[in-house]
């Protein structure tokens, strides 16, 4: 792969480091008495960095899992694994529905757009490969959201999210008032963490660099980059909170483990963050190995005592792209609707 040395350079300078004599390690550069496998027992090795860690290095969208559910069907019960049928069965219905899409784009007769509505043309959208995995979730082992507790229950309804009517059993309709009526993607801050690593509809772009001592994860949506010491500091004081909190990794063998604590307690975890809030009570705990040559395994662990009576799990794989390209999601620039949402408001009220 081929790594923007611009991009790696700042994030050098902005974690404290220097830039002399470094060198940004490639596919190229790798050592290859390490990164070659046998070709009589054709076993695979984990390719290292110039400075030895396990090398993760490159673009891991998650398109190839776009069409996994968050949380599984109720009637797989505690099955994780499709059958061959059913597997067939959602490749139908993802190839039905690309050809649904690619007749919108070519066809002069186009059914007219009624309501309301501000997503963008289906064709915009983007799909991977069917995948036997029946959920993202994991644990519990039937696929689905623990029960929440009072208070979770209690924020959830509360809610402020544009997404209100997409959930009208766990959102509360709203008026909309303020900047801050609206959620944290509507106004084009953040996915927040967890669902900035997971399949949505487009933009689903991760990438990976590796300098000494630090790991930066980039997300193509709302263009984030989260810069992790793996140096064994602590994580920052209690009083200082963000959109993503505070990162610290280490190895454990060849798997990444990231630890994420310091909340804000702003952000939800499903779709884009819009709904399911969390606390600032929220831990999680992140695994990436890479299991082959094109696989990441990542993995994630969501312990939040204050919004669900029980840690839960996602898991999924990361396919390597290296032909993947990611664009700047100008969200700020264009986020008109905001401002027509609030002056739509104001609009009714008059009426």
């Amino acid at each position: 792969m081929t790594i923007n040395r611009r991009f790696v350079l700042a994030a050098a300078l902005f974690v404290g480091g220097t830039s002399a004599g470094f060198q940004p390690a490639s596919a190229q550069s790798l050592n290859p008495a390490r990164a070659t496998s046998s070709a009589t027992t054709k076993t695979w090795t984990v390719p290292r960095t110039p400075w030895g860690d396990p090398d993760l290095q490159g673009l891991w969208p998650s398109i190839d899992m776009q069409g996994t559910p968050y949380e599984r069907p109720q009637q797989f019960g505690d099955r994780a694994a499709l059958t061959p049928q059913e597997l067939a069965e959602r490749q139908a219905q993802s190839a039905r529905q690309a050809e649904v899409d690619a007749e919108a784009v070519v066809s002069s007769q186009r059914p007219a757009r009624t309501g309301t509505g501000i997503g963008a043309p289906s064709h915009w959208g983007e799909r991977g490969r069917p995948s036997t995995q029946a959920s993202l979730i994991v644990d519990p082992p039937d696929g689905r959201f623990p029960p929440m507790t009072a208070d979770g229950e209690r924020r959830s309804k509360e809610a402020y999210s544009t997404y209100s009517l997409d959930f009208p059993d766990a959102v509360t309709a709203h008026p909309f008032d303020a900047y801050d009526d609206l959620g944290p993607y509507d106004r084009c801050i953040t996915r927040g963490l967890l669902p900035s690593m997971l399949p949505t509809a487009y933009n689903m772009g991760n990438q990976i660099f590796q300098i000494p001592g630090f790991v930066i994860i980039r997300n193509e949506m709302i263009h984030e980059t989260r810069v992790i010491p793996l140096d064994g500091r602590p994580h920052v004081g209690p009083k200082i909170r963000s959109y993503l909190g505070d990162s610290r990794g280490h190895w454990d063998g060849d798997t990444l483990v990231i630890e994420t604590t310091n909340f804000n307690g702003k952000v939800g975890m499903t779709r884009n963050g819009n709904t399911l809030p969390t606390s600032r009570e929220m831990r999680i705990v992140e695994r990436i190995t890479r299991v082959d040559a094109s696989t990441l395994q990542y993995q994630a662990t969501v312990d939040d005592p204050s919004t669900w009576t029980r840690p839960w799990t996602v898991a999924l794989p990361l396919k390597s792209h290296p032909e993947y390209g990611m664009f700047e999601y100008a969200c700020h620039e264009g986020n008109y609707a905001m401002k027509h949402i609030l002056s739509g408001a104001r609009a009714d009220e008059a009426r």
